[in-house]
């Protein structure tokens, strides 16, 4: 049995603050604190320890979008980010929503990989609004399955 049958993944709670604001790198804590209590943030813990993390976002305050979603490098290509992004399809579905955005970075190959390898579909890219001006390549993944 891999590392992933071990794992539970949740929603953060206001107990995790201290670890969700030293792993996401645009978080302070009053923010991370507000989208705790609306459950925005979801772990992925081993052994009752974080090992994985996932921001949700809301472009135009409703279109979700994940804004961040990091495992730590020991535990990569364990199928926790998998994991993660199961979660949170189940979660927005749960609460309505029919589709999940997400984006990389246009010189990130193994980034967009994964995406493609997960179901997500690009739907376009903005150019030159990260540092030193790499552009976003943007994905789309619907919240159903066609039968």
């Amino acid at each position: 049995m891999g590392i992933s049958s071990r794992v539970v993944v949740r929603c953060a709670e206001p107990r995790d603050l201290e670890w969700c604001v030293a792993e996401d790198p645009l978080a302070n804590e009053m923010l991370m604190r507000e989208k705790i209590m609306k459950d925005e943030i979801f772990l992925a813990e081993l052994d009752g320890e974080p090992i994985g993390y996932l921001r949700l976002e809301f472009l135009w305050s409703r279109v979700p979008y994940i804004g961040l979603i990091f495992v730590e490098e020991k535990y990569q290509h364990e199928g926790i980010g998998r994991l993660l992004l199961d979660y949170l399809e189940s979660h927005l579905r749960e609460n309505g929503y029919d589709i999940v955005l997400s984006s990389s970075q246009m010189d990130e190959p193994d980034t967009q990989a994964w995406h493609r390898a997960v179901g997500f579909e690009e739907c376009g890219i903005l150019l030159g609004v990260n540092e030193s001006g790499v552009g976003e390549v943007f994905f789309r993944k619907p919240l159903w399955s066609v039968s």
